[in-house]
């Protein structure tokens, strides 16, 4: 319970909100403004192209360029003074992959709520204020005091770490960028879902299938099914809107294609489960589809 009590003091930090608020707005204006051009960018920062978050695979430049800047740093303290280009070089390093994560962080986080949101955008202050360090280390290194360089990437590192911390318990805790649709047990094999009269065309209709939730679709006598958890954040897609052959998550509007799943439009970055459909003697029977390989 010990290691909770640094979350539970952010979670509890409710100045934060108006940040919060206000930051929120600017980014998804921002994503708006810019139109279609705006959603393609917004969906190759949340990582939809990669079919997982970005942003993780980002952070390792920074954290493994700061970590070798810290060890090289180490060395010219000690009196190896060769090092000192490569410890300014990794910094360097450091700092562009700092910037082109927070991007896609700040991307990430605009679509969180609750718990998540506070302890998102510490992480992301956090990460702010150790770019800053790192920054005015640089500018240290370059007037030649380079003991004040060191002190600061010292104090740069430290927060990182800390940072760092925040962002395991998103991840880890909080569930921020994994699946959700997962959460689900799907049949395998022939299964009722509901009778097709229940069924009406075009309206997404929500189905339990042996404690799991499926999303049955009827259109032009075709039966489509699909995960009905989003893969986001486990927002209910039944509740959704139909736009062509996909459904808009009513929570943070991912969009799904309902014939296989895919992921149209971020945040989410995971497809829906597909599912196979029959119907004998008006009852509609699927099951989980597996991809041939």
């Amino acid at each position: 319970m010990s290691t909770e009590v640094p979350v539970q003091i952010v979670e509890q930090q409710a100045w934060l909100e108006p940040v919060e608020n206000g930051l929120q707005k600017a980014v998804a204006s921002a994503f708006e403004a810019a139109g279609p051009v705006g959603r393609s960018a917004k969906n190759f920062l949340h990582g939809v192209w990669l079919g997982h978050p970005l942003h993780p695979v980002l952070t390792d430049v920074p954290i493994g360029a700061w970590t070798a800047t810290l060890v090289l740093d180490v060395a010219d303290a000690m009196g190896h003074r060769e090092c000192r280009g490569g410890a300014d070089a990794t910094l360097k390093i450091g700092l562009a992959g700092a910037a082109a994560a927070a991007v896609a962080g700040l991307t990430d986080w605009h679509v969180t709520d609750g718990a998540a949101r506070r302890v998102g955008v510490t992480h992301g202050l956090l990460n702010l204020t150790s770019t800053a360090l790192y920054t005015f280390s640089l500018m240290e290194r370059n007037r030649r005091n380079r003991a004040a360089g060191r002190w600061l990437a010292f104090a740069g590192f430290a927060l990182s770490g800390l940072a760092a911390y925040l962002g395991g318990n998103l991840v880890y805790g909080k569930r921020i960028g994994v699946n959700h649709s997962q959460d689900q047990a799907y049949p395998e094999d022939w299964t009722f879902a509901a009778n097709e009269d229940d069924l009406v065309e075009g309206q997404p209709h929500r189905a339990e299938v042996n404690g799991a939730r499926v999303l049955l679709l009827k259109r032009s006598g075709q039966i489509y099914g699909i995960g009905e958890v989003c893969s986001h954040l486990g927002g209910p897609l039944a509740e959704g809107q139909m736009q062509g052959d996909t459904v808009q998550c009513p929570w943070h509007a991912s969009r799904f294609s309902v014939r296989d799943g895919s992921v149209v439009d971020g945040p989410a970055t995971h497809p829906q489960p597909c599912f196979a459909t029959r119907v004998r003697d008006g009852r509609v029977q699927v099951k989980l589809r597996v991809e041939e390989k």
